[in-house]
């Protein structure tokens, strides 16, 4: 199987021990961002980085905590989107990802433009936004000072606020052919199997970041924790038998065409023990996630 596995730390009550068992285990991708687990998640894994060079680490930009707006306000950084707690212009970038560094202790491999759709409905302010993220992401990259960038999105792909060629061009005309875009990430799982239904039809998001070289980071496979409950028997059975309601969710995003990581927030060994077989079981067929696709739907 392709895809991989990376620890999630957006829904980690225990950021350190979530990502320790996963590091343990094997995994050797983190994902976070500056404003989960209320601000402390990037601090708490500059230990686990610093023992296991070879784990490879994102975050983001975007999202501001509040007790990053009370710095950010002292140190003379404006915040354009105060009442929002979400920032893109390029001085609060450049700001946010020295902190980021500072907390984790190294230059990111990735930093993702965090769901640059929120707050706005206009497509041309939008793109003017992320412009100027890209441009400052660009400069950075150029520095060292971060590995390459990408964009983490909820929704704005899916209600068609921008495209992955959209994105692409826009990097190209920033940063010319050698730019750093380098990754996408947003929802694949039995409750966002639209995405998964385009890509075995030959289109949609999956298939143009394959086109574009892009890795793919699938973010809430579990629909952050609410398909476990609703994972039957007989639905278990229906996509691979010998699996448990984890593995069995979790083989629907890893087996997504051009999923490159499934992003997991799991809390003990043995959570990520049972997700790693479901890693290393043989991917599902188009023909059987179509069938999945024909039950549930889309």
């Amino acid at each position: 199987m392709s895809a991989r596995l990376a620890a999630g730390t957006y829904r980690c009550r225990d950021v350190s021990q979530s990502v320790g068992a996963a590091v343990d285990a094997g995994v050797t991708w983190i994902d976070t961002a500056p404003n989960y687990a209320s601000g402390t998640a990037e601090a708490s894994l500059r230990l686990v980085l610093k023992a296991c060079p070879q784990v490879r680490v994102s975050t983001k930009v975007g999202f501001v905590p509040d007790a990053d707006r009370r710095a950010a306000r002292n140190a003379g950084v404006p915040l354009y989107d105060r009442d929002q707690g979400h920032c893109l212009a390029r001085p609060c970038i450049a700001w946010q990802l020295a902190r980021s560094r500072a907390c984790l202790g190294r230059v990111p491999d990735l930093v993702f433009v965090h769901n640059p759709e929120h707050g706005r409905t206009d497509r041309a302010d939008l793109s003017r936004t992320l412009a100027e993220a890209f441009e400052e992401l660009e400069s950075m990259a150029d520095a060292g000072r971060v590995g390459g960038y990408g964009v983490a999105t909820w929704a704005g792909l899916s209600s068609g606020m921008f495209t992955i060629p959209e994105l692409t061009a826009l990097a190209e005309t920033v940063g010319g052919p050698q730019h750093h875009f380098r990754a996408v990430q947003f929802p694949v799982s039995l409750i966002r199997l639209a995405v998964v239904a385009d890509a075995l039809a030959g289109c949609g998001a999956l298939v143009e970041a394959r086109e574009a070289g892009l890795d793919v980071f699938a973010s809430a496979p579990l629909g952050g924790g609410e398909l476990l409950g609703a994972m039957t028997e007989e639905l278990v059975r229906f996509i691979a038998p010998a699996a448990s309601a984890a593995q069995a969710a979790l083989l629907v995003a890893l087996s997504a065409p051009g999923v490159s990581r499934v992003l997991l927030s799991s809390s003990t060994p043995a959570h990520w023990a049972d997700a790693l077989g479901a890693a290393v079981c043989e991917p599902l067929s188009p023909d059987r996630l179509r069938k999945v696709i024909d039950v549930l739907g889309t």
